[in-house]
C-alpha cells in the first residue's frame, strides 16, 4: 500500500510538472507533450512487461488524447472567477471544471483504451475517429451556432467540439464495452476538471497577497497534479487484460512522434528569434538579434541529441533483456521531463537572469529531483503493483461525488468574491 501511495504521488506530481512547463508553449502541441509525460509516469510505476513492450504506441494514444483539448480557449473564464459577483464568480470555476474534465477525459480515454486493447478485443480506432470528429463538429454547430451557448465570447467556443468529441467516445467506449478504459476517462476528468477551478481559487487568492510570482502556472499545475492523480487511480484499482502482442511498426512510430514530432512542434509553434529578441531586451542581454539566432540553433540541435539518445534508449530494450525494462522507461520519462524542463528554461531565459524562487520555473528541477528520488529509492524496489483494490462504481457513488464538486465551487466562489474588492483581470459573463 506504501508503494501504491508512492506511485499515487510519483504520477501526480510528473504530470502537474509537465502541465506547468507547458503553460509557458500552451494550444495542441504543449497538451499533448505534458500528457506523454504523464502516461509514461503511469507505465513506469504500473510495472506491466505487456505495457512496457507497447510503451510508445501507447504515450503516443496518450499525448494524442491530452492534447485533443489543447484547442480550447479559457483565458477569460479565469477573469470570470475574479468577479465581484457571486453568480459570475460560481460560472467561471464551473466552466472551468468542465474545460479541465475535458482534457482529462480525452486524454484518458485514449489511453484507457489502449490499455484494455488485447488480442480478443481491439478497437476500431478509424471508426472512433470518425465519430469523435462528427460528434464534435455536431455539437459546435448546436450549441454555439444554433443554440449560441456561449462560455467564452468573444474568444473561441471551440470546448464544444470538444465535448462533442468526448460524448462520441464515451457512447463508443459504453457501447462497445471498453468500461475500464471509460473508468479511467472519467477520473482523468475529475481530477483535472477538479484541478483547473481549485488552481485558478490558489490564483485568485495569489492575486490578492500582492505576492509577485506566476499564480497561474500554479493553477497548470494543480490541474496537471489532479488529473494525473485521476488517472492513476482509475489504472491502479482494476485488473487488466494481457495487453496486445507489441507491433514493431507502431512503436517506432511512437518513438519518433514523442521524442521528434511533439518538440519539433514545441519548437516550430512554441519560440521564435523574434521572441527570443524580445527576452533579450528585457534581460538586457548585449546582441539581442544574435541572442536570438543562437537560442535558436541551442534549441534544434537539442531536438536531434534527445531523439537519438531516445532511439539508443529503445534498442537496447528491443534486445530482449528483461532487466532493461527497469531502466529504458525510467530513461525516457527523465529524458523527456529534462527536455520538456530544458525548452521551457531557454524560452525562460533561465540562464541569464538571477536565481529566485519568485520564479516558477526556478523549482521544476527540484520537483524533477523528487520524482527521480521516489522512483530510486521506493518505486523501483515495489512489487505490489499492479493489484485490484475494486471499488464499485455506482450512480449513487457518482452523484455523490458531483454533489460534492458543486458545493465546493458554491464555497470557493463565495470565498472568491469576499476576499477582494477587484483586482485585474476580471470580467462579468452576465
Amino acid at each position: 500500500m506504501k508503494t501504491r501511495n508512492i506511485s499515487y504521488l510519483f504520477v501526480a506530481l510528473t504530470l502537474g510538472l509537465a502541465w506547468a512547463m507547458r503553460g509557458h508553449f500552451g494550444h495542441e502541441w504543449g497538451a499533448a507533450w505534458a500528457g506523454a509525460m504523464g502516461v509514461m509516469a503511469v507505465l513506469l510505476v504500473s510495472n506491466r512487461k505487456d505495457w512496457a513492450d507497447r510503451a510508445p504506441t501507447l504515450v503516443s494514444l496518450g499525448a494524442v488524447g491530452w492534447g485533443v483539448g489543447g484547442m480550447m480557449s479559457y483565458g477569460i473564464v479565469i477573469g470570470y472567477c475574479r468577479s465581484l459577483s457571486f453568480g459570475n464568480s460560481l460560472y467561471g470555476y464551473a466552466m472551468l471544471a468542465v474545460i479541465g474534465a475535458l482534457y482529462g477525459f480525452i486524454g484518458g480515454g485514449f489511453f484507457g483504451l489502449g490499455l484494455e486493447s488485447s488480442e480478443e478485443k481491439k478497437p476500431k480506432w478509424a471508426n472512433l475517429i470518425t465519430q469523435m470528429f462528427a460528434g464534435g463538429f455536431l455539437i459546435w454547430g448546436l450549441f454555439i451556432y444554433q443554440m449560441e451557448w456561449f462560455m467564452t465570447p468573444p474568444r473561441s467556443e471551440l470546448w464544444a467540439g470538444c465535448l462533442g468529441a468526448a460524448i462520441a467516445l464515451a457512447w463508443f467506449l459504453y457501447r462497445h464495452n471498453f468500461r475500464k478504459a471509460l473508468r479511467v476517462a472519467a477520473y482523468a476528468a475529475l481530477g483535472a476538471g477538479f484541478g483547473f477551478a481549485f488552481g485558478n481559487f490558489i490564483q485568485t487568492i495569489g492575486a490578492t497577497t500582492g505576492i509577485a510570482y506566476n499564480w497561474w502556472n500554479v493553477m497548470e499545475f494543480t490541474m496537471g497534479f489532479f488529473g494525473g492523480l485521476g488517472m492513476i487511480y482509475a489504472v491502479m484499482t482494476r485488473e487488466w487484460p494481457k495487453s496486445c502482442p507489441p507491433s514493431k511498426t507502431a512503436n517506432w512510430i511512437g518513438i519518433v512522434f514523442v521524442f521528434l514530432f511533439l518538440p519539433l512542434s514545441n519548437y516550430l509553434n512554441g519560440v521564435s528569434v523574434e521572441r527570443f529578441v524580445k527576452l533579450a531586451e528585457r534581460l538586457n542581454i548585449i546582441g539581442p538579434q544574435q541572442y536570438g539566432v543562437n537560442q535558436m540553433i541551442i534549441v534544434g540541435i537539442s531536438i536531434l541529441v534527445f531523439f537519438g539518445i531516445a532511439i539508443i534508449l529503445w534498442k537496447k530494450y528491443l534486445s530482449k533483456n528483461e532487466k532493461l525494462m527497469l531502466f529504458t522507461l525510467p530513461s525516457m520519462l527523465f529524458l523527456t521531463s529534462l527536455q520538456y524542463n530544458l525548452f521551457s528554461s531557454i524560452q525562460l531565459g533561465f540562464f541569464h537572469r538571477p536565481f529566485s524562487f519568485k520564479f516558477s520555473d526556478t523549482l521544476y528541477i527540484f520537483i524533477i529531483a523528487i520524482m527521480f528520488l521516489l522512483w530510486y529509492y521506493i518505486i523501483r524496489k515495489g512489487d505490489d503493483l499492479p493489484k485490484e483494490n475494486r471499488v464499485d462504481e455506482t450512480w449513487k457513488r457518482w452523484g455523490i461525488i458531483m454533489l460534492s464538486l458543486v458545493l465546493v465551487f458554491i464555497l470557493i466562489a463565495l470565498i472568491s468574491t469576499s476576499m477582494h474588492d477587484g483586482i485585474p483581470g476580471s470580467h462579468d459573463r452576465f
